[in-house]
């Protein structure tokens, strides 16, 4: 799959914007605060309905702008498909999103956030890992959506004087739903680590040993019944507490570089390096999923690499079907279409 062209009106700093990208590999160079990320963003909106960067649709439209509007064509094997979405100010005050779906489209990303998969809270990690199984599988993310609502009303039941009695029903569907969750976050962890094996000593240039696993107090179970006996054995717990204890939304992801806890290992390039090894090793998974490859929104993915690094993630996104990477420096790349982003302007270098 790649896009075509990408139009923007009142997007970010882009007050009107026809960029028409190469179906391979685009760098997109600039200073800062020109709009290179600002691009990347416009191109995941296009591609997926939302932003990589915020879940506030009030910061999409330029300063000042009542509504945005986003299309383009989208390339793939059976055809060109023409998107268009919209995103405005009603009335009341409040953001509405609005266009047109496209079911097989994917968009990987890669930016400075991703680092925080390594060394940030458990939260983090969860979110990686559910937004890969949502590559992964079109049922996870409702799932997602349905779980944290029970959760919701759950918490509110065990904050409740007395309301013990009436927590039966909630325990069954979360631990209906929790199970659900937890099956399709391993299957995609599994496919993540056997290409992490692959990608990341690719990329590092020496061979390592890196592993990922999902790590849940519920062990190897796969049945509901163990979500649902976990949940009894805290009952008196959480009722001190006040907070569910025990499900997916308290799970972990573990990752290892040569043995070693990845949040406490090496330096910040060697954790970029993994960072953007992890997004890396999405791509195949992804691309068999939906039967079609990724757009990769790389992100200043080369920043604190050294050269032979640096030429190392060249190569491995080579290979990679349609792909638009950002640097404040010009980079000369063969086989390369260069971009040059300034004041909310794209031109060929």
């Amino acid at each position: 799959m790649q896009i075509g062209c990408l139009v923007l009106r009142d997007f970010r700093n882009y007050q009107t914007l026809s960029y028409r990208p190469t179906g391979r590999l685009n760098v997109l160079t600039g200073r800062n605060a020109q709009g290179k990320t600002n691009l990347l963003e416009g191109l995941g909106v296009l591609l997926t309905g939302r932003s990589f960067r915020t879940s506030r649709l009030a910061d999409l439209p330029s300063w000042g702008a009542e509504a945005t509007m986003l299309g383009g064509d989208l390339i793939h094997t059976e055809g060109t498909r023409t998107v268009r979405r919209t995103i405005q100010r009603l009335e009341d005050g409040t953001w509405q999103s609005a266009g047109d779906l496209c079911p097989w489209a994917r968009a990987i990303v890669f930016g400075w956030q991703d680092l925080a998969i390594l060394n940030g809270p458990p939260a983090a990690r969860r979110g990686f890992i559910d937004g890969f199984a949502a590559r992964l599988f079109p049922g996870h993310l409702p799932a997602l959506l349905r779980y944290r609502q029970i959760l919701a009303r759950r918490n509110r039941l065990l904050q409740a004087a007395g309301a013990e009695g009436r927590l039966a029903p909630w325990d069954e569907q979360l631990a209906a739903t929790g199970m659900e969750l937890i099956d399709r976050r391993r299957r995609a962890v599994a496919a993540l680590s056997t290409e992490l094996a692959r990608v990341y000593p690719a990329l590092a240039g020496e061979r390592h040993k890196v592993a990922v696993a999902y790590r849940t107090s519920l062990g190897e179970a796969t049945e509901p019944a163990a979500l649902l006996a976990a949940l009894e054995r805290r009952r008196a717990e959480e009722a001190r507490r006040r907070l569910t204890l025990v499900g997916p939304h308290r799970d972990d992801l573990a990752i290892e570089l040569n043995g070693t806890d990845t949040r406490t290992f090496g330096s910040r390039g060697e954790q970029r390096l993994l960072a953007l090894a992890l997004r890396m090793a999405e791509v195949l998974p992804v691309t068999e999923a939906a039967g079609t490859a990724p757009v990769l929104l790389l992100d200043d993915a080369l920043s604190e690499l050294d050269s032979v690094v640096g030429g190392n993630v060249l190569r491995e996104i080579h290979s990679a079907e349609q792909v638009f990477l950002t640097s404040p420096e010009p980079l000369a790349v063969n086989g390369a279409a260069r971009w040059i982003v300034e004041s909310g302007e794209v031109s060929a270098a």
